[in-house]
């Protein structure tokens, strides 16, 4: 069995006939691991996503999860696979409440209790999921309608969640509480390959940090060691430059952390 949960391999992909978006990307996932995939504006961050779960075939390249081939699968077989995705932005039925919100991520699962016992790890990692269960969802927080999306994504127990900058839109306090539910995914042992446009914020959550750039892993290595290097900070993160210093190497592995 495959030391990783997710593994993409040389992805060349794009869009119609236009220019390749991806080139040559590889990016694996460990399991009860935060990938985060950071990077300039059109480095193909999303894009990734779009081809791990089907929505982009790749041109080239393959797709692996749990050690099984799954290249050119579309969504709903990538989602049968064990792959999960969070779109950007809201994707809540507002006048649903948040159990039928939630629910509705169940509709593959024919077992009554499974669904039941799904239900039940949901609301407890969601603590306010379980608080507003029978209210309408569009009378929630932009931040708590994240967590009904994080919670229907889990209703069928996928081997990686995939999520698309989950922080867009919010204030510094709603993004403080979403990475922290994006913690307590990974904490639960749950996968998760995150793109996101709040680098810093993001690689702090992270365990392992990818840079894309042109296509292309730039970078990779231990998020604290990307996060602790001053050149990638001042060319990514937002950080001043300062005197050169070596960039991080390190291969993508399962680092150990503290959690």
């Amino acid at each position: 069995m495959s030391d990783y949960l997710l593994e993409l391999h040389d992805i060349e992909a794009g869009y119609g006939r236009a220019a390749l978006v991806l080139r040559g990307l590889t990016v694996k996932v460990p399991a009860g691991s935060v990938v985060c995939l950071v990077g300039p504006n059109g480095a193909g961050k999303s894009t990734v996503l779009k081809v791990a779960s089907g929505l982009l075939a790749p041109r080239s390249g393959s797709i692996v999860v749990d050690g099984e081939d799954v290249t050119g699968r579309g969504p709903q077989q990538m989602l049968a696979s064990g792959l999960a995705h969070v779109l950007q932005g809201h994707s809540v039925f507002r006048e649903m409440t948040v159990e039928e919100n939630v629910m509705l991520g169940a509709f593959t699962v024919r077992d009554k209790a499974t669904v039941a016992e799904r239900v039940a790890f949901v609301r407890s990692l969601f603590p306010i999921v379980g608080e507003r269960w029978k209210q309408l969802a569009g009378l929630l927080s932009g931040g708590q309608q994240k967590q009904v999306e994080f919670a229907r994504s889990l209703m069928v127990s996928p081997k990686v969640v995939l999520l698309d900058e989950p922080s867009m839109g919010l204030d510094p306090k709603t993004t403080a509480t979403v990475f922290d539910q994006v913690a307590r995914m990974r904490d639960a042992g749950i996968a998760v390959l995150l793109v996101e446009q709040n680098a810093r914020r993001a690689l702090e959550t992270a365990d392992v940090g990818c840079v894309l750039d042109l296509g292309r892993v730039h970078i990779s290595g231990p998020a604290p060691e990307l996060l602790a290097d001053p050149q990638l900070s001042a060319l990514y993160l937002g950080g001043r430059p300062s005197d050169p210093a070596p960039a991080a190497s390190v291969p993508t592995t399962n680092p150990s952390r503290n959690r």
